[in-house]
């Protein structure tokens, strides 16, 4: 008589496979992203590989992050497209026709995103606004800021050899 015999993993191959597949995750970029524009084209982290990627979160009725959309404008232009590309996402995106109007109207001459339920899961819930994220050239997420960002500070955060400060 033959015994047919069930092999279950231990626990330490478990724990092992969980990590494997945990740096594997990583390894993919997890926080890798990919975005249309209001212009149609397509944004994804992998394609900006070797350069700076800044991407700002703002809405129309925070005084704040209108102030600071020159900043990320001049910023646009004195870097794009060889060193840096800046990232747009609009957070109140009732009427898009109008989101586009008031972004154009108060100087927002970088790639516009209107933020989806796709948005929100490729970067997370913001917890405030202004939000600015800066990716590095290696496309590792280097520097989270809530609050008011300068071009001074943009340009401080892409010229250090290390990750930039908060």
């Amino acid at each position: 008589m033959h015994l047919k015999t069930t092999v279950f993993p231990s626990w330490r191959a478990i724990r092992h496979a969980a990590f494997a597949c945990t740096v594997a995750l990583m390894a993919a970029g997890a926080h890798a992203f990919d975005v249309t524009d209001t212009d149609g084209k397509r944004h994804r982290l992998a394609d900006y590989r070797g350069k700076w990627v800044i991407v700002n979160f703002w809405a129309t009725w925070c005084a704040p992050c209108i102030k600071e959309i020159p900043e990320f404008a001049e910023f646009q232009r004195a870097h794009a497209p060889d060193q840096a590309v800046v990232l747009g996402i609009a957070l109140d995106v009732d009427d898009a026709a109008k989101t586009r109007q008031f972004a154009k109207k108060i100087g927002h001459t970088y790639p516009l995103i209107l933020e989806d339920e796709r948005t929100e899961k490729q970067f997370g819930k913001v917890k405030g606004l202004p939000t600015t994220v800066i990716f590095d050239p290696a496309g590792r997420r280097a520097w989270d800021r809530t609050g008011t960002v300068t071009r001074k500070a943009l340009e401080d955060a892409i010229a250090s050899p290390e990750r930039p400060k908060a």
